[in-house]
């Protein structure tokens, strides 16, 4: 694993009333995969989003690199692709038109631009049905193609919702190794989850999640043994009260 890459420093985040995070320290090493994990509203989406740019925090601030994602945003964009939980793809364009309007979107241009489609054609395997309409697509397929749209101005960090919710289990496991694949190639990726074998599995580090806070972070191993139980599942009630993610 690489230097601290991505630092969460006293991050707050309040929608009204409700405080969805509450003053989160928190390090990411460059070149890991990150998992967040923890009960619905426990705060995950919000952390990715202020990481991604898309949400300002109340106080507080994350450093991507030193660079602050609230005061210079545009200089954090390049460097994230960002995979929401909603599929953000045109249905009635074809899974290659998706490719070409995103690609302009993130100022591609002639043969990079050509280069980088096809390259992201083939993160999807989807060379059989690039031609045709988003909405023939699977859950699985549409997923996948979300997934190669990020990637599209090879960003280093990637960011990822529930990345593979509601999909068939052959695309989970596809999903699984691609950002095993990414991984090996340098990229940082920081994703939510539901799915605990999932994490075990990817995750070098895992960051629990309760409330808007973080009672535990540390290797899958190192989870099991600070709440002293043999499973992931085990150690999230102990930390959350919650059987779920």
């Amino acid at each position: 694993m690489g230097n601290v890459l991505i630092e969460a420093r006293a991050l707050t985040k309040k929608y009204g009333k409700n405080t969805a995070l509450r003053g989160i320290d928190l390090e990411i090493a460059g070149g890991e995969i990150f998992g967040l994990f923890g009960p619905n509203g426990a705060g995950k989406s919000t952390f990715i989003s202020i990481l991604a740019t898309l949400l300002k925090p109340t106080s507080g601030d994350i450093l991507v690199n030193g660079i602050s994602v609230s005061e210079q945003p545009d200089r954090i964009k390049p460097e994230i692709g960002f995979v929401p939980q909603d599929i953000a793809l045109y249905p009635m364009l074809s899974g290659r038109d998706n490719l070409d309007f995103w690609a302009g979107i993130y100022g591609l241009r002639g043969k990079q631009k050509k280069e980088r489609i096809e390259e992201a054609v083939a993160v999807a395997r989807l060379e059989d049905r690039i031609g045709e309409r988003v909405s023939q697509y699977s859950g699985g397929m549409k997923r996948r193609l979300n997934i190669a749209v990020s990637l599209l101005h090879h960003p280093r960090i990637l960011v990822m919702d529930e990345p593979t919710a509601g999909v068939d289990i052959q695309s989970r496991r596809y999903i699984m190794d691609t950002l095993i694949g990414l991984r090996e190639e340098g990229r940082t990726i920081v994703f939510t989850s539901h799915y605990i074998d999932e994490l075990e599995t990817l995750c070098d580090k895992i960051a629990v999640m309760n409330m808007g806070i973080i009672p535990a972070v540390g290797s899958p191993a190192q989870l099991k043994q600070l709440c002293g139980v043999n499973n992931l599942e085990s150690m999230l009630f102990k930390l959350t009260g919650d059987g779920k993610a």
